[in-house]
């Protein structure tokens, strides 16, 4: 019986090294807050999440050791070819540049004018062009949003 080799997707050890440098980071700055190697401080909670991100990506770097990648892969420049276009697809792109935009747009507009706007259009553009029901789905959307925020919770939003 051979042993079937286990692959890893294009970009995935060096996410894992880059999880492992976030964590030592996170745990740093974890570190940092007042009384954070104290029980009952301030930092002990960040600090235990740092520790337990910490210890999952050693886990994860650790088990992916003997993973390979695909054959089929020439070079770092081509994983990193592959990776970008099994990674950032045409819809995510257009998210993450709308949903950019919209964080923007809250210091300038108020938080229900950009985020119906930002609603409405990312149901467009995910529903393909239902326009009619979209719009209801946003109303009804940012209805919610300011009857809890507003008049239950009594939280003002920017």
């Amino acid at each position: 019986m051979s042993k079937k080799i286990e692959r890893v997707q294009a970009g995935e050890k060096v996410f894992d090294w880059l999880l492992l440098l976030f964590s030592i980071g996170l745990l740093f700055e974890a570190y940092r807050i007042d009384g954070g190697l104290l029980a009952n401080s301030a930092g002990s909670f960040p600090m235990g999440l740092a520790l337990v991100m910490l210890a999952a990506s050693a886990a994860i770097l650790a088990s992916h050791r003997y993973k390979r990648r695909d054959p089929r892969i020439r070079s770092a420049f081509h994983e990193f070819q592959v990776f970008l276009s099994e990674h950032f697809k045409i819809h995510i792109v257009v998210f993450t540049v709308v949903a950019v935009l919209y964080l923007a747009a809250i210091n300038w507009a108020s938080f229900y004018i950009s985020t119906a706007v930002f609603l409405a259009a990312m149901f467009i553009y995910f529903r393909q062009g239902k326009v009619v029901s979209s719009l209801i789905i946003t109303a009804a959307a940012i209805a919610v949003i300011y009857v809890l925020f507003t008049m239950v919770f009594r939280v003002y939003l920017p």
